[in-house]
């Protein structure tokens, strides 16, 4: 192969890269629903530092600083939005949170009622759509789901697609140094490391221009001004235990198909089947007449998006029997994170009615007057 051929095909290679990125994480594809909820890389990416724009992570405190975060945003890590206590009760159930604390939250994070929220995680979309349904039912309306996450701004932001350039020739010569060690050839060697030391230099040159840092606390926000009217709360998002358990007895009492309900058990099966239980939960197991059907199914792991293709996850619903007729009840550990992540992927396809459980299983297994299923 000659040369010349083999740089032709590096640049069409780098081009058609750069040219699937741009096209996984445009708009390009949306429908006006899927714009209700979701927020393109591209149109994100120039709301980046924009005025009564806040950028929100759902991830851990860890994931946060050390994996990364899009830079200035604030930190409201799904799971910490639900709020119990250790024997599982929930503050003000439904809500996630009792109104003043969530109000005093959202303040401390610079956002304010008319500030447009973007909610977003590394890209795989339970915790974003956590954090969407905790502003949503509060009456929230601007808040919006970064579709792709991080990997959705770092797969556009110029300068990480240079870092990245930089960082693959650093790996491609550290081998290459260890070779020329292996066979004795210190001179090339030298000349390899001379060389790794400058991409180096140009990377650290780079790392403050990122779009997503790592390696840094959450900056202080600004105070916002943030009031909740409990008229615009959106209880037909959210459902309470008792609601769940008159599903229960509904399933129970005519069968899974005859049943007006599904209820949607999000969790990995060592969770359904009681192996394994999560913080100070008293039992395992799963709610009685569940559907299992894991957060996996419609996160898109392989393109890096938080959903799959429409007619892909309604092949999912399809399968499972999970029809529009129903009155649809998600739920998973916490009831912010995976169970969101299904609210969101059937209200895409135009199921209307459906209500996380926001106690999901650690309400439920605490309750020891609730039934369970092994």
């Amino acid at each position: 192969m000659s040369k010349l051929f083999k740089v032709a095909v590096a640049l069409v290679v780098g081009f058609s890269s750069i040219m699937f990125a741009d096209d996984t994480y445009s708009n390009k594809w949306y429908t006006d629903r899927m714009k209700q909820y979701l927020i393109s890389g591209e149109e994100a990416i120039k709301l980046i530092g924009k005025k009564n724009v806040v950028f929100v992570s759902g991830d851990s405190y860890d994931t946060y600083e050390l994996v990364g975060h899009i830079n200035g945003s604030a930190l409201m890590y799904a799971h910490g939005l639900h709020q119990t206590d250790i024997a599982g009760n929930m503050g003000c159930p439904p809500l996630l949170m009792c109104i003043d604390d969530a109000e005093k939250k959202i303040a401390s994070k610079g956002i304010s009622n008319d500030t447009l929220v973007i909610a977003y995680d590394d890209f795989k979309g339970p915790n974003a759509t956590g954090v969407w349904l905790f502003f949503k039912h509060y009456g929230h309306e601007n808040v919006k789901i970064l579709n792709g996450g991080m990997a959705a701004i770092m797969a556009l932001d110029k300068n990480q697609i240079q870092y990245n350039k930089y960082r693959d020739e650093v790996r491609n010569f550290s081998r290459a140094v260890r070779d020329a060690q292996k066979d004795g050839d210190t001179k090339k060697a030298d000349s390899l490391n001379k060389k790794i030391a400058e991409l180096t230099k140009l990377m650290e040159e780079l790392e403050p221009k990122l779009i997503v840092q790592k390696g840094k606390k959450e900056p202080k926000h600004p105070q916002g001004n943030y009031k909740i009217d409990e008229s615009k709360i959106r209880w037909d998002l959210i459902a309470s235990k008792e609601d769940v358990l008159k599903a229960v007895e509904d399933i129970r009492a005519n069968g899974r198909e005859n049943s007006k309900y599904v209820i949607i058990d999000s969790r990995r099966m060592g969770e359904v089947m009681g192996e394994i239980t999560l913080d100070n939960v008293a039992r395992g197991g799963h709610i009685p007449g569940s559907t299992i059907v894991e957060w996996t199914h419609i996160s898109d792991a392989d393109r890096k998006l938080s959903f799959k293709d429409l007619k892909e996850m309604q092949r999912v619903f399809d399968k499972y029997g999970i029809t529009k007729d129903k009155v649809i009840y998600p739920y998973c550990h916490v009831g912010a994170g995976r169970s969101t992540e299904f609210q969101i992927a059937l209200k895409l396809l135009g199921y209307e009615n459906v209500k996380t459980y926001t106690g999901s299983w650690n309400e439920w297994g605490n309750d020891q007057d609730l039934p369970i299923s092994r």
